[in-house]
């Protein structure tokens, strides 16, 4: 929890409710920042102590919560805000030097800006009880400041030599039927972000080039996730009920496959199973019958009982009593969660919550507009905006203010 030093008579309840500085008083008063303090003090020694590192520490929190893009422009105002420079503990306005100093000192440390995410992460979901229970992950593009890759190779502090190029594909249907696809193209780095989908707030993250691709109950993703492996893992390892949508594989027109064992059978890419009725050759879809832990099997109940529709060969059907399909017959298909079922399409629509959680990032934690070059400054920048978010909603929690937790920042005109 930071100290904040007086140096003039203040008082917080001069603060308006709603405000950047009321907002600046949570992430003070509930980030678990004393380790990571201690450490840089004692990293410091005995050297000129000009610009004390808490209140260094604590502009870097204000430019954050201010939603400041760039160094000079933090430094602009606390030139101007005399309340500020007195609530970061700070008597002069720090020289850029000063500044990119503190941040060297930040990124040789980074791990402990990781640590303090993961204690808040903790804190929440012992404050939360439901925290951490229903996860959606994707990926954000953030594009460096450089524009594209330096023919010199030589580190200077201005060249980014670690971003690279990256591509995000968007597809979808639109009302009419007909499909739209939109090609992202950008020159930086990927933020992989998993966040409660409940309470859109951060609960893993990490910071890749724009090159890489991409205790819970249940994990929603978009089709850039659709893996065999990974929805093998979260199930068999975490038991997370995946909730990922498909990508289309199959080739050659393919449309159905027999279920393996049956001769009247068969599915879909999407995961709906169909019988056909030994008597017309009809098709119907079955219905869901549940999940069958125990068996690592999914239900499926014949239609003419579900339904009841009239299936003329229902006497001599050999599924009549319906089927149990297991996930391994294609992991990628079948999952815990029935792909056609209303309770994949009610958990899909969680997966929203990390694009809510993303567009924050971009319009109210500045990353639509910085000056960050480098993975390191990129990755302290990013674990450093997402702790600032924690904080603010850990405060609003403890303070009795849970219905105010997503007010994070004020607004943008």
């Amino acid at each position: 929890m930071a100290i904040i030093p007086q140096l003039e008579l203040f008082s917080w309840e001069e603060i308006e409710p709603l405000g950047d500085l009321e907002r600046l008083r949570l992430v003070l008063e509930h980030l678990p920042d004393e380790a990571l303090m201690a450490h840089l003090e004692k990293s410091r020694g005995h050297g000129r102590d000009d610009y004390p590192v808490r209140a260094m520490w604590n502009s870097m929190l204000a430019g954050i919560v201010f939603q400041h893009p760039s160094i000079e422009s933090l430094r602009r105002e606390l030139s101007r805000n005399g309340q500020l420079r007195s609530i970061c503990g700070l008597r002069a306005v720090p020289s850029a030097a000063a500044y990119t100093r503190f941040l060297r000192s930040l990124m040789e440390h980074g791990s402990w800006i990781e640590s303090m995410f993961d204690e808040l992460v903790k804190t929440l979901s012992e404050e939360l009880p439901d925290f951490g229970r229903r996860l959606a992950m994707d990926s954000k593009a953030i594009a460096s400041w450089a524009s594209r890759p330096s023919k010199e190779k030589k580190e200077d502090g201005r060249r980014d030599l670690d971003a690279a190029y990256g591509v995000k594909t968007y597809r979808g249907t639109r009302e009419d039927g007909s499909t739209w696809e939109k090609v992202v193209r950008w020159f930086g780095y990927k933020l992989h972000l998993v966040v409660d989908a409940k309470h859109e707030l951060p609960v893993a993250y990490t910071v890749t080039k724009g090159s890489r691709s991409d205790e819970a109950e249940v994990l929603t993703a978009d089709r850039g996730y659709d893996d065999s492996k990974l929805l093998s893992r979260c199930w068999d390892e975490y038991g997370i009920k995946p909730v990922i949508d498909t990508r289309r594989l199959w080739k050659d027109g393919e449309q159905t496959r027999l279920l393996p064992g049956h001769t009247n059978v068969v599915y879909d890419e999407g995961g709906a199973v169909y019988c056909y009725c030994p008597e017309t050759g009809a098709r119907q879809q079955m219905s869901n019958g549940g999940f069958e832990k125990d068996r690592g099997t999914l239900k499926k109940v014949c239609p003419a009982k579900a339904y009841g529709i009239t299936c003329q060969g229902r006497e001599q059907c050999p599924v009549a009593g319906g089927v149990r399909v297991p996930l391994a017959v294609d992991r990628r298909i079948f999952t815990p969660i029935a792909r056609e079922s209303y309770k994949w399409a009610k958990e899909y629509r969680y997966r929203t919550a990390v694009e809510r959680v993303n567009s924050r990032l971009d319009v109210s934690f500045g990353f639509e507009r910085h000056t960050i070059r480098g993975l390191a400054k990129m990755r302290a920048r990013c674990g450093l905006a997402l702790c600032v978010m924690l904080a603010m909603a850990l405060g609003r929690v403890r303070e009795k203010q849970q219905e105010r937790m997503r007010s994070l920042v004020r607004s943008v005109s």
